[in-house]
């Protein structure tokens, strides 16, 4: 975005001027009036400062693509502890209120907020019921949040989708089901799935939503595969690869974050790691000319997130932790040999393939220390955030390794509009 040109830089100068320019109306009008400006001068002066002429200037929407480090570091040095560590969770809204199925955002969802400021909620199905509710919740939600939070869905079209084909798209003429992602990349035609991408981008942003977890990455290399099926673009790489990439365009070009999933890729696994332990036998070199291509592409697009999913790939790191745990397969692969910087953000962490085998704090720990930034929906948030909490006071986990994670999200969450 093209920086507007300003007069003045230091919004100090711009306070000064505003003071002298209201002062000089002010005198010209006692003078005319045959009134002594000094009798009035003391209250324009406390007036001023009072009610806020010369307010602190915040970071706008011009200015968004221009955050510096500096800013950043300052964002997060400012924070508590306690605040750092709950910035790195991602849940659903009940988790943190209590509340069977949150349907709205009052009294409750600001008391949990100021309680637990987590750093994003992710709303499904059951919180949606229509336009205006959905629109006044999230509304609501981002106005109690002390720091800019992530307000995401699973819109990926076809088979996966929260939003078109509910109430809302009755009420409202942007939605529609883009159709399955296998469709969109029988087409050949990979500017389809960029119209797919903004098609959703559009519509999610209307809503208030300033992310989407979509699109799923990964070749379909297994076409009995019933985990991704429908939700991967294809089996050709190099053409999914392209895909990716322009779905994530698509939904850049209407303000919503993206999030390619579930890295290194579910496309040969039979096993759904909603409910157990999913493994790929494929060795790292069958990643690199396959998966890796089509993750590639999203990466190069500037995708904002990578969700890492559960599954072990026990020819690359040795033994059956799922990649969302291991270090290996984040800071190794992902961040090392495919050079991603952006946020790491685990697959859901109350699966089957963890839950069987960690407690929700060991996973979040192992998360974290394997490279993660965002932990997304533990099976007991609580417990994850006094273990990572814990973990950090007893050195463990170091404040600064806490930093680096809420660097890379502040990142992108300074931009946000």
């Amino acid at each position: 975005m093209m920086k507007h040109s300003r007069v003045f830089d230091c919004p100090e100068m711009v306070c000064l001027c505003i003071i002298e320019i209201r002062l000089n109306i002010w005198v010209d009008i006692m003078t005319r009036a045959k009134k002594k400006p000094t009798t009035v001068l003391p209250i324009i002066l406390a007036a001023t400062f009072l009610f806020g002429y010369c307010a602190p200037e915040e970071i706008g929407a011009a200015d968004k693509a221009d955050i510096t480090q500096a800013q950043v570091s300052d964002y997060i040095d400012a924070m508590p502890l306690e605040d750092k560590v709950a910035q790195l969770f991602y849940v659903a809204p009940e988790a943190i209120t209590g509340v069977s199925t949150v349907t709205a955002a009052g009294n409750t969802t600001k008391q949990a907020l100021e309680d637990n400021p987590v750093g994003g909620i992710l709303y499904f199905g059951a919180n949606i019921v229509r336009r205006n509710q959905l629109m006044s919740m999230i509304s609501n939600t981002k106005s109690y949040s002390k720091y800019p939070i992530f307000i995401g869905t699973d819109e990926e079209g076809g088979t996966v989708k929260r939003i078109a084909g509910s109430a809302i798209e009755a009420e409202d003429s942007l939605v529609k089901d883009v159709g399955t992602m296998k469709s969109v990349g029988a087409a050949g035609d990979a500017s389809k799935a960029r119209d797919a991408g903004q098609t959703i981008g559009c519509y999610l942003h209307e809503l208030g939503f300033n992310m989407d977890f979509a699109p799923v990455a990964g070749v379909l290399t297994d076409p009995g595969n019933k985990t991704i099926g429908t939700r991967s673009f294809g089996s050709d790489p190099e053409l999914d690869a392209a895909m990716v990439a322009q779905f994530t365009d698509g939904l850049h070009a209407e303000d919503v974050l993206s999030c390619e999933k579930h890295f290194p890729g579910l496309g040969d696994t039979n096993v759904d790691t909603h409910t157990g332990e999913a493994t790929t036998q494929r060795s790292l070199d069958d990643m690199r000319t396959t998966d890796f291509i089509s993750f590639g592409g999203g990466i190069d697009a500037g995708t904002d997130f990578v969700m890492v999913g559960h599954v072990s790939c026990p020819n690359v790191t040795g033994n059956n932790t799922p990649a969302s745990l291991s270090e290996k397969m984040i800071t190794e692969v992902l961040r090392g040999e495919l050079g991603y910087d952006g946020i790491v953000i685990t697959d859901s962490l109350q699966m089957g393939a963890v839950t069987r085998y960690y407690s929700s704090g060991e996973a979040a720990i192992k998360a974290i220390q394997a490279g993660a930034d965002m932990l997304l929906m533990p099976e007991d948030y609580h417990k994850a955030y006094e273990a990572v909490l814990n973990a950090v006071n007893n050195g463990t986990i170091s404040e600064e390794r806490i930093d680096e994670s809420l660097e890379r999200i502040y990142r992108v969450k300074l931009k946000l509009k």
